[in-house]
Formats: structure tokens, sequence, C-alpha cells
């Protein structure tokens, strides 16, 4: 039996970023080639190698949800139900003829509730020395795990649908995406909120990270410390924030007059099969990965204008991923626009595929490439012809955009997005 597959459109976008805590502040911050980064003010740095990170800012849970809610929700969470109200907002899913148990929430996180876990066992410790009993908050767990967001989105506006996390490190939330694409293709569900949530600017990530040699270092000059494909890029700033999406079967966004950003078209999934942390040196996971989206949407490389690439400012994985890119497009490598986000909002770990969606869907939909920021001195390890986008956005007609994510463990995931057309 052959199954006719349907076609999936962008109807609702919500973001909560470095660059703003809605989507009109974060596309406005990004065209403008706008950084985040900051030294960090939650704790205090002064034992740390790296003293900065791309924070949100201006937010209180407190205001949003009342302290008392608050108090139940890890930051990451709260992030997640602010950019997923936006997005539901947005696409109007709220309305009263809506079928709920046709709408579903697949919501990730690559670490989830890490500020509840450090707070909880310093508690505990502390407790401990002090020959105390063993005291926790019967909210831990519940704060803890990294599937709540998409639990507590479900439950506020009572959608019935499917409802679960993807975990692939920073992959996770791109991987959420192709899941909910391939869902509403199916015939699952009418509409699914789709993205990714992180709260990490804490001692624990900033450490582990920070030992890993993963961390930017550039203390001195934080907003200029992410430089993908510069020379002298010493590692990524870690972010936080959360993206969402409302993924929705096109004949029912049609029948509903929701609006429509832009089509969805393809996702591809592959391993590095290489190393817990590095990438493989020729990119063979990454050319992989594209490949297996462009044969998803149909379509060949030509087709497609930009790519929202992975591009941490690590020393190894933007050579791979710059690498990849060539062996794929040949030749139409030369026509891209190519840029990383991350050079402003820093790495969003399990956020970051969501939030690159977002700003890849905008680029079609207004015909605008943002910036690859904070380039400066040309690495010859890449080649000089490709269009990295440096330092200023630019206008061009974008039909299609492919958007890369990859995280630890080797997992690659990417997503297409073309302009709709009824």
């Amino acid at each position: 039996m052959q199954i006719t597959l349907k076609r999936v459109v962008v109807t609702g976008l919500g973001a909560i970023t470095p660059l703003g805590n809605n989507v009109p502040d974060f596309w406005n911050a990004l065209i403008q080639g706008t950084s985040g980064a900051a030294h960090i003010t939650r704790f205090d740095t002064s034992h740390f190698k790296t003293r900065f990170a791309c924070e949100v800012k201006n937010f209180s849970g407190d205001a949003i949800f009342g302290k008392k809610e608050a108090r139940k929700l890890d930051l990451f969470a709260q992030y997640a139900l602010v950019a997923a109200d936006e997005a539901i907002t947005n696409a109007h899913l709220t309305h009263p003829d809506i079928d709920k148990k046709r709408i579903g929430v697949i919501f990730s996180s690559g670490i989830g509730g890490i500020t509840t876990f450090q707070e909880q066992m310093e508690e505990y410790w502390q407790l401990k020395q002090q020959g105390g009993g063993v005291r926790f908050s019967p909210f831990f767990i519940p704060k803890m795990i990294l599937d709540i967001a998409a639990g507590h989105i479900s439950i506020k506006y009572g959608f019935m649908g499917p409802n679960f996390a993807v975990v692939s490190a920073c992959a996770s939330s791109t991987n959420a995406i192709i899941d909910a694409f391939n869902y509403l293709r199916l015939g699952k569900a009418n509409a699914i909120v789709v993205g990714g949530a992180e709260a990490a600017v804490t001692e624990g990530a900033i450490g582990g990270f920070s030992v890993m040699k993963a961390l930017s270092e550039r203390n001195d000059s934080p907003q200029t410390a992410s430089r993908p494909f510069d020379l002298n890029r010493d590692g990524f700033v870690l972010g936080e924030g959360a993206g969402a999406i409302v993924l929705e079967e096109y004949e029912h966004a049609i029948k509903r007059g929701a609006p429509i950003y832009a089509e969805m078209i393809g996702g591809g999934m592959s391993a590095d099969a290489n190393h817990i942390t590095a990438p493989h040196p020729e990119g063979l996971g990454a050319t992989l990965v594209m490949q297996d989206a462009l044969n998803d949407a149909a379509i060949n490389p030509n087709a497609i204008d930009y790519i929202n690439v992975h591009g941490t400012s690590t020393p190894l994985g933007d050579v791979s991923e710059a690498k990849a890119i060539l062996q794929l497009f040949g030749e139409h490598a030369y026509q891209l626009n190519i840029s990383s986000t991350k050079s402003m909002t820093g790495h969003l770990l399990g956020a970051a595929g969501a939030v690159e969606a977002i700003a890849s869907i905008l680029a079609v939909k207004n015909d605008i490439v943002p910036p690859t920021i904070n380039f400066t001195t040309p690495d010859p390890q890449f080649d000089p012809n490709l269009n990295f986008t440096f330092n200023q956005a630019q206008h061009r007609t974008v039909r299609a955009a492919l958007s890369n994510t990859f995280g630890f463990g080797g997992h690659n995931a990417s997503v297409i997005f073309k302009k709709f057309e009824g």
C-alpha cells in the first residue's frame, strides 16, 4: 500500500534568546549583527577560565508566572513556556474550534534542569556536612527531567496529541522538528508545537565545558568571542533560551486560515561514528546528513540558497562543516550564502536547532540572510570564495534554506524550509 505524505507548513514562531525575548526582537537583532555575549551576571566567575556567556536578559519568571508557580519550574522550562506561548498565540492555536486531541507537543533539551540539579545537590551536601537530615524538594525530579517542558506546554493548553522530548545533545531540537514533521506527514496529528529550551549558564556547565577546552576564553572582549570561520576562533560561547515552532498539516492550516511562514520539505539524520566530541575531520557525517535531507525533500543541491551552519567557532568543527558543504554542493557552494547565527546568540545547546530553524524560516520569508559576525582574519583552511556572509546581513532571494545542527556523540540533523506556495 502506497502512503501519500501530507504537506507540512510553519504557522507559528516563538523565541526567547540572548538577542531578544520574542521573535521580532530576535530577528531584528540578528539582521543588525548584534552580539548577545557579555560577562556572566548569575554567579561569581572569578575562579573560571571563561567568565562570559550569552545570557537571556530582562527576564523574570516571578513576574511572568507568579512567584509560587515559578518556584515549581526550572529556568529551562520557563523559557520553553514563554517561547511556546508566543508560537501558539502567533498560530492562533487557542481558537475554541481547534481539536486539541490532534495537537501535539515535542519539546527538547540537551541538558534539562541543570540549575535545579545543582541547587538541590548543593543544599543536600551542606546539610550532610552539618549533620542534618536528608531534605529534597518534592519538585526536584519534576523540575529537573528534560521532558517536563513538553509536559507543561501540553497541560497548559490541553493539547492531547503526541507528547515527548528528544535528546541528542546539541541536535536535540532539530531531531524534534524532524519527528514532528514525520508525524504530521503521516497524518498522526493536525499540528505540533515543537522546539527546544536550555538554561545551562551555571557553574557546572561553564566548568565542564571549560575543562574540555570547548569554550572561548576571550574574557577581555566577550562580544567578539564567537567568531566562526575566523583564524583566531578559540571555542564556542555558551548561550541559553528557547525556540518554538508550530508545524501544521497544510490542509488543516489552510482550512482555518492560519498564517503561513514557510513550508518544511525535508529532514536528514546521520552519525559521525567518529568520536564522542570531535566531528569527523573530513565532514563525512555532515555531508551524509545534508544529502539525506535533500533526498527527503526530493530536491537537488542547486535548490538551496542559504545554509544556517552549525558553525560553533571551534577550531575543528568549522573546518569539517565547510569541507562537507564543498563536497556535497560542488560548484553551487559558491552561489550559497552561509552563515552562523551562533556568532550572535552563542551556542544554545539543545535549543540551538529550533532557534536556528526560526532564523532560517525568516530568511526564507524575508529574503535576508543574517550575518556571521566578528570576522577579522581569514583562515587559510577555508576556501576564500565561499560566502560566509561575514559581518553584514545580505539581501537576496532565498528559495530554500537548510539548517544544520550537530551534537556530542556524533549526532547530526538537518532540516529544509522553502518559500510557501499554495
